[in-house]
């Protein structure tokens, strides 16, 4: 056996190596994202799941250095995964076949395929029905339907100028698409088939839009917005309607609040209000928040861009096709109860109709709507007032979209679509809000059976239906308390909390001027406890680096 070398001045190479020295060069920029939220160290779905894939990321690892696979990137692959699912959901309505009278080739819709595939969605019949197919443009084109009192009623384009035109648009390409088939041999399809391609493709970058939006809104919990990348609601609703574009246009009115810039954010608000009115629910959280934190006149400054986009894009209709244009606002004057909503179950069990008259507007009904609506928004104002720490304004704003919808008169499945970006910026807990957007998705089911039911006998009774209705109207209602919750114990808020359960790191980091501002109080109430704050926050917390 060799003897040990004892001698001192025999050095062996590794006695001057640094074993801790850089293999490589160090890279020019060393910053990191030091407080982004981690979900396989934090969430207790995903930190589980994360033994998948290896295990949760290390505890030395550098973060937010990637230069290809970034957060935003990785959401919008899975987004478009959801997407290519929501597709999918939909492509058994797009099945073709001769007319068994006609011979002429159409949608193979028969024994009620839309419901026994459950693949049903607006985008397809309106084609038809809102005449996109005769090539008029909507709001000059009119045509008569039964009031269901014996009577005609005149109609017109019933969608926001915004929505109109795209479908006008969507409607033009595809009676293009055809001219070439039949002119240059391009590959053809049914018009109808080639229309919801085209508006599932422009909705399909809308919602990627609302994703990189939701994800930027979040900052250091980037990863909260996989939870609406992901969403069983995007699979079933996404492609059943055109409010992908007014949830884009909101997202990026958020996102353009967070950045401290209402001028942008006015601008996208009325956008998305030219595409459905309900993005200017945005402004009463934000006139709330304003005046707690004495930023009215930044509140001032998105209203008035707000009205005045709104104006810009809605005046060239007004002008030339005034009837046309109020077409929306008849339309949704003298509609019923939608069976989606509580309404129809109190119907349904009392047997009262709320003045649902054939041929009349349902003005008790409206009057009931509104005024609990304006409830609703009392509410608001008081929690919003009485907080013992400024609300962060998704969390108003996700109990005005969720009030509005609970009490109003119409619940179309997809407007469940409204709530998923601003739940995960409200209440960014993965098992509850995949529990409820499981619910929400499934509600699909009975109603599709429903309508079968009605159809042929088949199927099941509405009973089925409207109990799901109850379930996720308390699934809905659930989310609301836990929200209000968390408003008066901001301790216990995901976004605001710090190392600790005791200790608030950050304000609102969607809140743009809000954030950090000062809260006055508009009037004096009882002391209440003030939550822990970490003497020293992490600079990253406030400025939250996100590459993309």
């Amino acid at each position: 056996m060799p003897e040990q070398d004892t001698n001192p001045d025999h050095n062996h190479p590794t006695d001057t190596l640094n074993l801790f020295d850089s293999p490589a060069v160090y890279a020019a920029d060393r910053r990191e994202v030091t407080t982004r939220d981690l979900p396989s160290r934090t969430d207790p779905v995903v930190a589980p799941g994360s033994f998948v894939i290896g295990g949760p990321i290390g505890l030395h690892a550098v973060v937010g250095r990637g230069r290809t696979w970034t957060p935003v990137r990785v959401l919008m692959l899975i987004a478009l995964v959801f997407l290519a699912l929501g597709w999918y959901t939909k492509a058994g309505c797009l099945q073709q076949g001769p007319n068994a009278d006609t011979g002429v080739m159409g949608l193979d819709w028969d024994n009620h395929r839309q419901y026994t595939a459950m693949c049903y969605a607006d985008t397809i019949p309106l084609y038809g029905a809102e005449r996109l197919d005769e090539g008029a443009f909507p709001y000059k084109k009119s045509w008569y339907e039964d009031d269901g009192a014996g009577g005609q009623q005149q109609r017109f384009m019933e969608y926001p100028v915004l929505t109109g035109v795209f479908m006008y648009a969507a409607a033009q390409s595809a009676q293009g698409w055809e001219w070439a088939h039949e002119n240059w041999g391009v590959p053809g399809a049914l018009d109808v088939v080639l229309f919801f391609n085209l508006v599932a493709l422009g909705l399909a970058l809308c919602w990627l839009v609302t994703i990189w939006a939701t994800a930027l809104t979040a900052q250091r919990r980037v990863w909260a917005a996989a939870l609406a990348a992901a969403s069983p609601l995007v699979v079933v609703h996404i492609f059943t309607n055109f409010d992908a574009i007014a949830i884009a246009a909101l997202s990026v009115a958020m996102l353009a609040w967070s950045r401290r810039n209402p001028w942008l954010t006015g601008i996208f608000l009325g956008i998305g209000m030219s595409a459905k009115l309900y993005p200017a629910l945005l402004l009463i959280p934000l006139l709330v928040l304003c005046l707690r934190a004495g930023k009215v006149r930044d509140f001032g400054v998105t209203a008035a861009l707000t009205a005045a986009t709104w104006l810009v894009i809605n005046l060239p209709i007004m002008i030339t096709h005034y009837r046309g244009w109020t077409e929306f606002f008849r339309y949704n004057s003298d509609r019923g109860t939608d069976p989606d909503t509580l309404f129809n179950v109190i119907s349904e069990i009392t047997g009262y109709q709320w003045g649902n008259e054939p041929g009349q507007a349902p003005a008790l009904l409206n009057a009931i709507s509104m005024g609990l609506f304006v409830l609703v928004a009392l509410a608001l104002v008081f929690i919003g007032f009485h907080a013992p720490m400024r609300p962060r304004l998704a969390q108003l704003m996700f109990l005005t979209v969720a009030g509005f919808l609970l009490v109003n008169k119409v619940w179309s499945p997809q407007y469940s679509l409204w709530l998923v970006p601003l739940a995960v910026l409200a209440l960014p807990h993965t098992r509850i809000l995949l529990g409820w957007m499981l619910i929400d998705a499934l509600v699909w089911v009975p109603r599709m059976m429903w309508y079968l039911f009605k159809e042929t006998g088949d199927g099941l009774p509405e009973q089925w239906f409207l109990s799901m209705v109850v379930i996720r109207d308390l699934a809905v209602i659930g989310l609301c308390v836990m929200v209000i919750w968390q408003i008066y114990h901001p301790v216990k808020d995901l976004v605001r909390r710090g190392r600790g359960w005791r200790a608030i790191v950050v304000d609102d980091p969607g809140g743009g001027v809000l954030d950090n501002a000062p809260d006055r109080m508009p009037w004096p109430r009882e002391a209440t406890k003030t939550p822990v704050r970490e003497t020293d926050p992490p600079t990253e917390a406030f400025e939250a680096v996100v590459r993309v």
